[in-house]
């Protein structure tokens, strides 16, 4: 099951990107991003009543700014190494990209495995008009989630500044 996190999954949701993750930056992060009420989107999956994966998404902005297009991030996106392999990651971002576009929003970015994020229908962001501040080439990745809403870009995504050190 997908479900919104809820307060009582907070720490639950740490102790899986500490164990996902070879340091707690991720966990860091979600956190500073929840605090400072960056979370737009924040799921968790269940098995049998137990959390076992959690995605994070922020909004992210352009520079230079494009009137009227709203972006937003996929991560951190993590699952239990026991339950790895399962397509609950999958899960996680399909139902992400749903609630983004319900949302209003209108592109969709992820540093990530192309091969990976490509089955979700992401592409290489720089055809698309996307830059990025991290230098990112090949696994910088967007989505239109309304057809045409990139056609006129031609910017810099900036992530949200609890990005800074990760």
């Amino acid at each position: 099951m997908i479900r919104s996190e809820v307060e009582a999954d907070v720490p639950i949701i740490r102790s899986i990107h500490e164990t996902a993750f070879p340091s707690p930056a991720e966990a860091d992060l979600v956190d500073r991003l929840r605090e400072s009420g960056r979370l737009a989107i924040s799921l968790v999956a269940e098995v049998q009543k137990q959390v076992i994966g959690h995605i994070a998404l922020s909004p992210v902005t352009l520079d230079p700014e494009v009137a009227k297009i709203r972006g937003v991030g996929i991560g951190p996106v993590a699952v239990l190494p026991d339950h790895r392999g399962k397509g609950i990651a999958g899960n996680l971002i399909q139902r992400s990209v749903t609630l983004c576009r319900e949302a209003g929003f209108n592109f969709l970015v992820v540093l990530g495995d192309p091969e990976y994020y490509r089955c979700f229908g992401f592409r290489p962001a720089s055809p698309q008009g996307l830059g990025n501040e991290f230098g990112a080439a090949e696994t910088f990745m967007a989505i239109e989630l309304n057809f045409g809403a990139l056609s006129s870009c031609k910017s810099t995504v900036r992530y949200a500044e609890e990005f800074a050190g990760v």
